[in-house]
């Protein structure tokens, strides 16, 4: 990359215009740069304010030790707060978030703290552009040797290829240039590596402190590419952007170079193949569209349309003033410094607004996750309420309970249950399974009732679940997810399981407390069975049943079951065992409710959405990284 000597313009035509054809191309850079401009690269940025210490180039421009140590433990803690996010894929925020943590870290690892920590990193120069542009033919007459191959081939560059000098070749080893990407040296004649692979090509031809990257087509027909390019270009201080008369409108061009723009990258452009027909228009064209776009202090270069091409590389002064102008760039330390400090900056300055459009999207995660949080609770608290409802309004004496107490009450089994003390009851075998068969059906009854009451309202609570996560995008899955969870057709042996225990313990209150009336105690004992099967159709609400008229009004002939309860146990105990009684119901079905809810609960913690404090410590790490500059 040393500087050639003059010769004819290649091109055949004056350079004038503010794209560089010949050796005088220099010349036809703005005489004053503006702060996109990168010719010379010496031009400070006064738009900036303060001084990022970026420890690189002469001592006089590194900042104190304890400042650039301040500076990278503010780096590595941005670093591990973007490292350790995770999204939720599918929903809301997620692919945008997954881009940009990707992209930002990238950039951290490989291009800024690097540079943070070495002060004497070759400045990387990255080739990059559009298929068929002659990238691989600019690097071989820019490096003066063949170092990468070409072809027609399309994509040609199917793995990057960089040189340097033998000196700083170690630099480019896994252990300090992404370490993430395989790499091998290049021995003797340019051989394509694989893809995905990095070839470092050290050449006496390149001087030292100074690499030259080429990289994968940003348009290629392999998506893989892309990215490919885009890692590269993350980790360059200084683009060079070629692209062709037929390419330099499509959108995947602009893509690149309005990064380079809001990233105040050093950037130079080159427009190829250049026919000599129209070539006023297309230059103008080419010229307008980067100053529409926000390039128009770019440094600029065409290569016009040539046959003058040997092997790998052009034959004549086609590339020499994009060499005199790397030359100028590259030549002095000092020169080196100021090129990658702009690059420098401008990614820092980048974070401003990167950074919190990364919280954005973690915040867009977090809401999510809130909504569909929120619906579960809505649905499951409109279950429970919709249950204990149920269960004292009457709702649930009709049909077949209903119909089974009024066989009880009628049949005098009630009165029976009672008998005075030291009395035996005779009946006949016959009687008895009769009255066992009445009050087993009532039990059953009782459970059936209750199993279809929760059953139904956890049906309809799971149902409304569903139906609102599938209005976001990524809940059907989650919704999918929970339902498939095994042991979801359980929950009616699990309510019949309960009521039965619940049952017994009501039998066993009514034992245990010796709660009967001393005036009815001393001569009356009873079935506790029987007595809680009278205590729950009076908490299932027959009164209201009775008095309430209207839909759930019916034919309640037969005894009060508070009445004959008042008489056995008196009104204050009666409501003490009744609101026990109660509250033992309501916390069995909550218990039920809540191990149903669990697979929806579990779905979405284990999504993968950000924690709540995710987005607040990334804002932080911005105003943080604000400080430290």
């Amino acid at each position: 990359m040393t500087r050639p000597s003059a010769a004819p313009n290649a091109s055949g035509e004056g350079a004038s215009d503010r794209f560089g054809t010949g050796p005088d191309a220099a010349s036809a850079q703005p005489a004053a740069p503006g702060p996109e401009s990168v010719h010379l690269a010496g031009v400070p940025d006064e738009r900036r304010g303060p001084t990022v210490p970026v420890p690189a180039g002469p001592a006089k421009h590194r900042a104190p030790a304890n400042e650039d140590d301040r500076f990278e433990q503010v780096l590595e803690s941005l670093r591990k707060q973007i490292r350790d996010l995770e999204f939720a894929p599918g929903i809301a925020g997620a692919e945008e978030g997954e881009v940009l943590q990707s992209d930002v870290l990238a950039q951290l690892s490989d291009y800024v703290l690097p540079r943070v920590r070495r002060p004497d990193i070759p400045l990387l120069i990255a080739v990059a552009g559009s298929t068929g542009a002659g990238k691989s033919t600019l690097v071989n007459s820019l490096v003066g040797e063949q170092v990468t191959t070409t072809g027609v081939r399309r994509p040609t560059t199917n793995s990057p290829v960089l040189a340097c000098n033998p000196a700083d070749v170690d630099w480019f080893s896994e252990a300090s240039f992404i370490p993430s990407l395989p790499r091998v040296r290049q021995q003797g004649l340019a051989m394509p590596g694989k893809d995905g692979m990095l070839v470092l090509a050290a050449t006496e031809a390149m001087p030292p402190g100074v690499a030259l990257l080429d990289t994968p087509d940003v348009d290629s027909a392999v998506a893989a590419h892309h990215e490919f390019a885009a890692k590269f270009l993350d980790a360059a201080d200084l683009w060079v952007f070629v692209t062709t008369s037929g390419r330099y409108a499509d959108a995947r061009v602009w893509e690149f170079l309005q990064v380079a723009r809001d990233r105040d990258t050093s950037l130079a452009v080159v427009l190829s193949r250049v026919p000599r027909k129209g070539r006023r228009q297309l230059l103008d064209h080419f010229g307008a569209m980067l100053e529409a776009n926000g390039l128009g202090n770019a440094a600029r270069f065409a290569i016009p349309e040539t046959d003058q091409i040997e092997g790998e590389r052009f034959t004549s002064n086609v590339a020499d003033h994009i060499r005199d102008y790397l030359a100028d760039v590259a030549g002095e330390a000092e020169q080196r410094d100021r090129v990658s400090r702009r690059t420098f900056i401008g990614v820092i300055d980048s974070f401003r607004s990167r950074v919190p459009e990364l919280a954005r999207q973690v915040e867009a995660q977090i809401e999510t996750g809130r909504s569909l949080g929120a619906d579960i609770d809505d649905a499951y608290a409109g279950a429970a309420a919709r249950i204990d409802t149920a269960l004292g309004d009457g709702t649930l004496l009709r049909g077949s309970l209903l119909a089974r107490w009024q066989e009880v009450a009628a049949s005098g089994e009630l009165a029976k249950s009672l008998r005075l003390r030291g009395k035996r009851a005779r009946k006949g075998r016959a009687e008895q399974a009769e009255r066992g068969q009445r009050v087993s059906a009532l039990e059953r009854a009782v459970r059936d009732a209750l199993e279809a009451l929760v059953v139904s309202a956890n049906e309809r609570a799971s149902d409304q679940i569903e139906q609102r996560w599938r209005d976001v995008p990524g809940g059907a899955e989650l919704a999918e997810k929970a339902l498939d969870q095994p042991g979801s057709g359980l929950l009616a042996k699990q309510v019949r399981q309960e009521i039965s225990e619940w049952q017994q313990e009501i039998a066993e209150m009514t034992a245990a407390n010796g709660a009967t009336k001393r005036s009815v105690a001393r001569f009356v004992t009873f079935d506790h069975e029987i007595v809680a099967l009278v205590m729950i159709i009076d908490l299932l609400g027959y009164e209201r049943s009775h008095s309430g008229g209207g839909a759930h009004a019916a034919d309640t002939s037969g005894p009060s079951p508070q009445r004959l309860l008042k008489g056995l146990f008196g009104a204050q105990s009666l409501r003490s065992i009744g609101g026990s009684a109660r509250e033992n119901l309501r916390k069995r079905v909550l218990g039920l409710l809540t191990h149903e809810r669990a697979p929806f609960d579990h779905a979405l913690s284990t999504a993968g959405i950000p924690s709540e404090d995710s987005a607040v410590q990334l804002y932080q790490a911005t105003y943080n990284l604000e400080i430290a500059r």
